[in-house]
């Protein structure tokens, strides 16, 4: 497992400078640049616009812009960003909190909602409450995010029971840190939960297709047959290689972390990197894309890795040798 957790490893470097070149062509031959639309602003004089051109190297070739930028990269320096006119690092390290919390959230109110669900609906299959959640999940699947976010926004605006927006209130720093967690809870209820709908949807059927599959497996009859406790059959023996298939998903959920909430994080006014992200491809902020991007292909594939390992240690037939 060190050995091939070693080699993973390796392949991550040479992964990440063809994902950072090819974002870096595609970028650059894109029409129009940042500071061509600094150019219509008559309050910037064309030799400051010169000035900043030359700074950052953007009169180079291409490639010499790649190297220079990969060289400042592995002396841990992300670049300037345009837009912001900070360090790209100042930029990110601002709102990876931000959408850190919003995805754990998500991931937790879909994980926690969506086994359980399809664990019940194998175990009455067929039966009224199983078609009304299959009925539901249908609804979820196609429910748009951004539509589903709007209707929580409107029936939050109508009660008035949670915040419209925002991450914290305008009393937060004065609040204690029991009071600031549940702060933050209630504003991040309304786009976790428009996040994970469609998701629960999904995950739901899927756990409910695993759980019918293994259900009925020789070794399950074998263990009803020898007097097991049915909670014991469903839930240490069933449920354990239900899930296996599960883990794998999970390993694209930390890219999720950076990317998949653009329109929503706009939609609920939460400060994250989706709308970052989005925002710095319209602006052609070039080194806050690359550094956006990068990050994403990073925890992909570290979330892939973990993914693997946590399946090779729940599942003992599944093994990474040479």
């Amino acid at each position: 497992m060190l050995r091939y957790i070693l080699r993973r490893l390796l392949t991550i470097l040479p992964i990440l400078l063809v994902m950072s070149l090819l974002t870096f062509i595609l970028m650059q031959k894109t029409s129009g640049s940042f500071y061509d639309t600094l150019k219509l602003n008559p309050q910037i004089s064309p030799e400051t616009i010169e000035r900043y051109i030359k700074l950052y190297q953007l009169d180079k070739p291409l490639l010499v812009q790649y190297f220079s930028w990969l060289t400042n990269l592995f002396h841990f320096e992300f670049g300037y960003s345009f837009f912001y006119n900070i360090p790209v690092a100042d930029v990110i390290g601002g709102r990876l909190w931000n959408t850190f919390v919003l995805s754990l959230a998500s991931l937790i109110l879909t994980w926690g909602v969506a086994i359980p669900l399809g664990i019940y609906a194998a175990l009455h299959r067929n039966k009224i409450t199983d078609r009304l959640i299959q009925f539901t999940s249908y609804i979820a699947l196609a429910s748009p995010t951004f539509f589903v976010a709007m209707l929580l926004l409107y029936f939050a605006s109508q009660s008035g029971i949670l915040p419209l927006g925002g991450m914290h209130s305008a009393n937060y720093d004065g609040m204690n840190i029991i009071e600031k967690f549940f702060d933050v809870l209630r504003h991040v209820a309304i786009p976790a939960t428009a996040l994970s709908i469609s998701s629960i949807g999904a995950l739901q059927r899927i756990m409910r297709g695993n759980m019918l599959e293994v259900l009925g497996q020789q070794y399950i009859l074998t263990a009803r047959a020898k007097g097991l406790p049915e909670n014991r059959v469903i839930y240490s023996h069933a449920l354990r290689n239900a899930i296996n298939p599960l883990v794998t998903i999970l390993g694209y959920e930390f890219a999720g972390l950076l990317s998949g909430a653009a329109l929503l994080e706009i939609i609920c006014s939460w400060p994250g990197l989706g709308a970052l992200m989005l925002t710095a491809v319209q602006s052609k902020d070039i080194y806050l894309v690359m550094a956006s991007f990068l990050l994403s292909g990073f925890l992909l594939i570290i979330g892939n890795l973990l993914a693997d390992v946590l399946l090779a240690r729940l599942d003992p037939r599944i093994r990474y040798e040479k």
